[in-house]
């Protein structure tokens, strides 16, 4: 794949998720060999989410990721910028707020949520800063934002492996559960680009985000970044 191949335009990315909308849950699950639920489980630990709180949920897909905020008590609104994944998930859970959206332009008012949490979703977005940004604007003085991401792992060995499993097996993986592996070696190439711990890390100050901390899951495979929005 070129670097080319990358850089695709929104509407192109948003059609890739909608074609692999309906088993893209099962996939995630056979791709990361049921990793994807323990890093669900860690998000949820880490938002905290309270009742009576809001959480917007970005990149929410099928709305899988807002359950665990809605069982918390949290008004959660899922929101994503792909309508088939959205059409999905309105099948499976009616009374989610699902919400179309561009993470780069949120249709949402300043101040509206106690926290906003994206998984999975920040390297599709085209413009990272602005995405980050406009996650600031919408939270609440005082709220924080939960970042969980593919990242690299920190054993020099096992990012070898890492890697060449992305570049190798994981499209022949998706191939087993999904029609359209094309998307997941996109998705793996995106991976392998997307900034290490430190750099998102600064990103995120670059946006205004304070108290930035990270916290590595499964050796570095994927990481929660974390980060509070000035009172």
């Amino acid at each position: 794949m070129t670097r080319a191949s990358l850089d695709k335009q929104p509407h192109e990315v948003a059609a890739m998720f909608d074609d692999v909308a309906a088993k893209y849950d099962l996939t995630n699950d056979v791709i990361t060999f049921g990793q994807a639920r323990l890093w669900r489980k860690a998000v949820a630990q880490a938002v905290a989410a309270r009742p009576g709180e809001k959480v917007l949920d970005l990149a929410a897909g099928t709305g899988t990721s807002s359950l665990p905020f809605a069982a918390d008590g949290a008004y959660v609104v899922p929101c994503d910028f792909s309508t088939g994944m959205l059409r999905e998930g309105k099948k499976r859970n009616p009374w989610l707020p699902l919400t179309a959206g561009d993470a780069t332009k949120l249709p949402f008012a300043d101040d509206v949520f106690d926290a906003v949490t994206i998984s999975f979703g920040l390297r599709n977005v085209q413009d990272t800063g602005a995405a980050l940004r406009e996650m600031l604007r919408v939270t609440k003085p005082g709220g924080r934002v939960v970042i969980c991401e593919s990242s690299h792992p920190t054993w020099e060995p096992f990012r070898t492996v890492y890697t060449e499993f992305l570049k190798r097996a994981l499209p022949p993986l998706a191939r087993t559960v999904c029609s359209s592996p094309d998307a997941y070696v996109y998705l793996a190439e995106s991976m392998r680009e997307w900034p290490d711990q430190p750099r998102l890390a600064t990103r995120l100050q670059e946006a205004g985000w304070t108290k930035v901390a990270w916290r590595n899951l499964t050796g570095g495979v994927v990481a929660l970044h974390r980060g509070t929005k000035l009172a």
